[in-house]
């Protein structure tokens, strides 16, 4: 999918101005593609985009979850705890210069939000989104190593002696959650595979 297509495409009911639209997508761009990012990037959008793609049928405002995709890693700063607040309020500036309404921006800022803690929502399409946001996890083992490589590289501010015990922690909190997955296809898709991958990397 080409990204840059797909956003103008998404645009396009809310606003005609195609001048807008391009400074909003090239926002978008430059964040995604700072320096310090190995894994958070247009690639990770791409893969959420593909997974989403599948289930579109059963998610019921497409158009909202995927300008969710597209904010909900927009600010990304390794050391900072609030980057999902901080994206869901670049989104809502964007959206609401773009024309969406304001029960749709809520929606939208509501599910970036999701992805901080990744706990079941009562929205089965925020469900959608966190599954995609996750779904790495249950991938093949060489992309999954891929990926662990990825975040040490965004994490490289810290010394292995702080990431390996904050890195573990995350993991194993995973591992205790009943199901990683939270809608009922991710689960059938990825939920072995991705606890052989956590167990793998905690060793």
């Amino acid at each position: 999918m080409n990204l840059r297509d797909y956003f103008f495409q998404l645009c396009s009911p809310f606003n005609q101005d195609k001048m807008l639209v391009e400074v909003f997508w090239l926002e978008i761009e430059k964040k995604y593609a700072e320096k310090g990012r190995h894994y958070h990037n247009l690639s990770h959008l791409e893969n959420m985009f593909s997974e989403l793609e599948l289930v579109k049928d059963r998610i019921v405002n497409f158009t909202n979850i995927s300008f969710s995709v597209f904010y909900h890693d927009v600010i990304y700063d390794a050391s900072s705890k609030l980057n999902e607040e901080k994206s869901a309020e670049f989104a809502k500036l964007s959206l609401e210069k773009l024309g969406l309404n304001k029960t749709d921006i809520e929606e939208i800022s509501k599910q970036i939000l999701a992805t901080k803690s990744h706990q079941k929502s009562k929205s089965n399409d925020t469900n959608y989104l966190l599954d995609a946001d996750l779904s790495i996890l249950g991938k093949d083992i060489e992309s999954y190593v891929k990926y662990t490589e990825q975040i040490r590289k965004e994490y490289s501010i810290y010394p292995d002696f702080l990431y390996k015990p904050g890195r573990k922690k995350v993991l194993q909190h995973f591992l205790e959650l009943e199901s990683i997955f939270k809608t009922e296809y991710f689960k059938a898709k990825y939920e072995n595979q991705a606890r052989k991958n956590i167990e793998f990397e905690i060793g």
